[in-house]
């Protein structure tokens, strides 16, 4: 039986409440006596992808839902990633922003698709053309960053060299329009820290950083999530990492994350970027409660 947008919003927000009702129960002075997370919380739109639209596909819900959904959740931001924009026009875009701010949620990053492995010519224009344009939407809406790829395998030879210089043009753009530009771990040449460095001290660039994606890492997630973690301006966290040798998976230790975060001095959000197997509308709010209770747990 298909559920409708409106009983699928219903039944989440039902969810949600429940869940802040259970927490502002708690006695006043225990709620007092803990400082604020200095790690803030948000939801990935990419966590939605089967509900939400793309190209020819409706959707059941849409970015402005979500955005009921995080205030529901008591979330401080959310990730809006450009797949799911119902348009593109600036009027739909500030709408989008005017939601948001009403409901007290701050746009913590922008998620594209982008190729910058590629040599000078038309290919190359467009993907540029479309990293310029998401830039301009990006400083519209608000977001303060962009989460970019690095591209896909071309001429292994070449491939750096043609990136490095591509991405250092779009943060030029960027940096104009006052919005960073995060280059994801994701793979083709960004599956370790030192990937990410060696792109961060080849482009050298004031308007890039890092999008630390926790699940992405090819192997020993968490001692490369330390190495890099002091250049995030944005952060995605997974429910599941790669194992130490990189041959499997396993469920991810939000406290360990947590402190990783904290110790790099990430004040940043850590945005819920959910790909499990069981449907987001239950599973999302659960792993929320679990990385919210991390962050509280270790509170300085």
């Amino acid at each position: 039986m298909k559920i409708s947008r409106r009983s699928l919003i219903r039944t989440t927000l039902a969810a949600a409440s429940g869940m802040m009702i259970s927490r502002e129960s708690r006695p006043v002075e225990k709620a007092m006596s803990k400082p604020k997370p200095d790690i803030k919380i948000g939801i990935a739109a990419y966590s939605f992808r089967k509900y939400l639209p793309q190209g020819d596909k409706k959707g059941e819900i849409t970015l402005h839902d979500l955005c009921d959904m995080a205030a529901g959740w008591n979330l401080d931001a959310i990730e809006p990633t450009s797949y799911y924009f119902s348009s593109e026009d600036l009027v739909y875009v500030h709408s989008l922003k005017a939601k948001a701010f009403r409901l007290g949620l701050d746009i913590s990053g922008m998620p594209i698709r982008s190729n910058f492995c590629l040599p000078s010519g038309g290919k190359l224009d467009e993907q540029m053309a479309h990293v310029n344009k998401w830039i301009d939407i990006a400083a519209a809406l608000g977001a303060p960053c962009i989460r970019i790829f690095a591209g896909s395998k071309n001429d292994p030879r070449k491939d750096f060299g043609w990136m490095a210089d591509g991405m250092k043009r779009a943060c030029d753009y960027a940096g104009s329009k006052g919005v960073f530009l995060a280059i994801e771990n994701h793979g083709y040449l960004t599956g370790t820290a030192s990937d990410l460095e060696r792109i961060l001290e080849t482009v050298d660039h004031e308007w890039l950083g890092v999008n630390l994606d926790t699940g992405n890492f090819v192997e020993k997630p968490y001692e490369n999530m330390a190495a890099i973690a002091a250049k995030a301006v944005a952060v995605q966290v997974k429910i599941k990492l790669r194992t130490y040798d990189g041959k499997d998976k396993e469920d991810a230790d939000f406290g360990r994350i947590v402190d990783i975060l904290r110790g790099a001095n990430y004040r940043g959000c850590a945005a819920l970027e959910y790909e499990g197997e069981e449907d987001p509308m239950t599973a999302v709010p659960k792993h929320l409660e679990a990385l919210r209770n991390a962050i509280a747990l270790r509170q300085t």
